[in-house]
């Protein structure tokens, strides 16, 4: 492969002008970066300019990593060391060949080092740098996986000696049920999972991954195995590994690519064993915060803003299970901590860990319920109170009257809607004074997939479904999608972000509570007295920014009367 410089091949191609690449190597000089890296960040070409004038220039093929399947006999061939600092990974064997998927085919030294190591003539092909580094991560992670399992199986005299990559060999003390373990953090890890599922089937256990809000299948574990595999787990949890006969829930604490991860774990008895359920709870700051779960309209943060300034009544945040409920309870909760504040929280189980905050976990076997809890949070002189779920009439009641008497009360319900709350509360038995005199403001949230950034497109969806959607049908209206890339692995789709509708109470939706109107003619008051906008009006705007589609809009929010 003859060797040129990037810069000269930008310019030939007539990506860049010299202008653009004399800037950009004044800035390689203080930060030493690649020059296609800088010339990417500073937004003078795209990701897929550089590919296509790296392809037409060097004459390599583009691969696909996502649509690849890579044998995990390839991780003997390169280090993962090796594989991790180049940003190459290996794809296949011809001969004496080994194809070599490279984010930077122009990484000379890159090559000399994998044909030093394999063995093998290298044959460059350029991929995106994000779909090398995943295909890195699941590659060793499924060989990791793969000879964990071999060694459990070894190690109970089922099979024979395998052969063991050198770099790949255990060391210390740490066996292979851990290591199998903890390559499927890894690999939840890798694929910003939010739950892991290990499901017992008749033949062997599944391994899912619920990405984005669906389950995805990563890989299967064999039966003879799956004891194994739950007691590590159970035994990571702290619980009770004889006791197989009834559900049992517990926390895991540990460290993923040097960041804090907190687990809550569930077990569940099934007819071919114990399925077990992981929630992954990230610690990282930036996502408990109102950017970090979706609110970016600047008139729902004005009504949350109003919300918090309350110094009594009710916040209700409500929507179904998965709608983001407790990392918006617990932005709201970080924004209100202070020293000079008493703020107590009763959770079940507890999620984040706040410092500063007063944490409760609920006990039932004890006799510690939320309506004991909360009556004992109110001696403890609190300012401000969080429940974690108001489940039944008797929490509900105290926490409206907790409400009355000066307290700030943070709390989550499952309802379809804002208005819905209100409806939710007097099935379980409040009355509508407690209602209309303790609520400040409700929010309503659902979770929608983003469009990919990276291959969004004008397109146009079936009239069918815009219809369905409920949002505007405006003539030439444009809308967006993903067509699918590297980087969001063919979906479309990458990250989520959050639908709110914020509604503040005000004297004529009390008097509405205490009358018992319906639900239509409150929301119609709402609307007209509250600048009430509903969580469809929302997602519409989300549709106009380009943020996410009029599928999702279907998938998830549910239209109502």
């Amino acid at each position: 492969m003859k060797q040129k410089r990037l810069g000269d091949m930008l310019i030939d191609a007539g990506v860049i002008s010299q202008d653009q690449l004399s800037a950009a190597l004044r800035k390689q000089k203080e930060t030493h970066e690649r020059l296609g890296t800088i010339l990417i960040q500073d937004g003078v070409i795209t990701e897929h300019q550089l590919i296509d004038t790296l392809r037409e220039q060097l004459g390599i093929d583009f691969i696909d990593l996502t649509k690849t399947e890579i044998d995990p006999a390839m991780s003997k061939f390169i280090p993962k060391s090796l594989a991790k600092s180049a940003q190459i990974v290996p794809v296949r064997v011809v001969k004496d060949t080994l194809f070599l998927a490279m984010a930077d085919p122009l990484n000379f030294m890159a090559v000399e080092q994998a044909k030093d190591t394999s063995k093998k003539r290298i044959l460059p092909m350029i991929a995106t740098s994000e779909a090398v580094d995943h295909a890195i991560n699941v590659l060793y992670e499924n060989v990791s996986a793969a000879e964990a399992m071999q060694q459990m199986r070894e190690e109970a005299g089922l099979t024979t000696q395998v052969e063991t990559p050198e770099e790949e060999t255990p060391t210390g003390d740490e066996g292979p049920t851990i290591r199998l373990v903890n390559s499927i953090f890894e690999r939840a890890y890798v694929e910003n999972c939010s739950d892991i599922h290990f499901e017992p089937t008749e033949g062997d256990m599944n391994i899912r991954m619920r990405i984005d809000g669906e389950l995805h299948k990563i890989m299967t574990i064999p039966r003879d195995l799956q004891d194994s595999v739950i007691s590590r787990l159970k035994v990571m949890a702290r619980l009770d590994i004889v006791e197989k006969r009834i559900p049992q829930d517990g926390r895991i604490e540990t460290k993923l690519k040097n960041r804090d991860i907190d687990m809550r774990v569930n077990t569940l008895p099934t007819i071919y064993g114990e399925k077990v359920c992981i929630r992954l709870l990230g610690k990282d700051p930036k996502i408990l915060t109102r950017e970090g779960i979706g609110m970016i309209f600047p008139e729902d943060n004005a009504k949350v803003d109003r919300l918090l300034a309350n110094t009594s009544g009710v916040i209700m945040i409500v929507g179904p299970t998965g709608s983001g409920k407790s990392s918006t309870m617990f932005t709201l909760i970080r924004e209100l901590l202070s020293e000079s504040k008493n703020l107590v929280t009763l959770e079940d189980p507890v999620e984040y860990n706040i410092p500063g905050a007063i944490q409760v976990q609920i006990n039932e076997k004890v006799g510690l319920t939320f309506a004991e809890g909360l009556r004992a949070i109110l001696r403890q002189d609190p300012d401000i109170i969080c429940v974690g779920e108001i489940r039944d009439g008797e929490t509900a009641s105290i926490a409206m009257r907790a409400a009355i008497t000066g307290h700030l009360v943070i709390t989550t319900i499952h309802t379809e809607d804002a208005v819905s709350a209100i409806d939710r509360l007097k099935d379980m038995g409040v009355a509508p004074y407690l209602i209309s005199a303790g609520l400040r403001g409700i929010i309503s949230q659902r979770l929608l997939r983003r469009v990919c950034p990276k291959c969004t497109e004008v397109y146009q969806p079936d009239p069918k479904m815009i219809a369905l959607s409920g949002i505007r049908q405006t003539p030439g209206r444009i809308y967006h999608h993903g067509k699918g890339c590297d980087a969001c692995f063919h979906t479309g789709y990458r990250g989520r972000i959050g639908a709110f509708e914020v509604l503040l109470m005000n004297d004529e939706l009390r008097k509405g509570i205490t009358d018992g109107v319906d639900k239509q003619t409150f929301r119609k008051l709402a609307q007209k007295t509250s600048q009430y906008k509903t969580m469809l009006e929302n997602a519409d705007e989300l549709v106009d920014q380009g943020i996410t589609t009029v599928e999702e809009i279907c998938r998830t929010i549910m239209v109502t009367d």
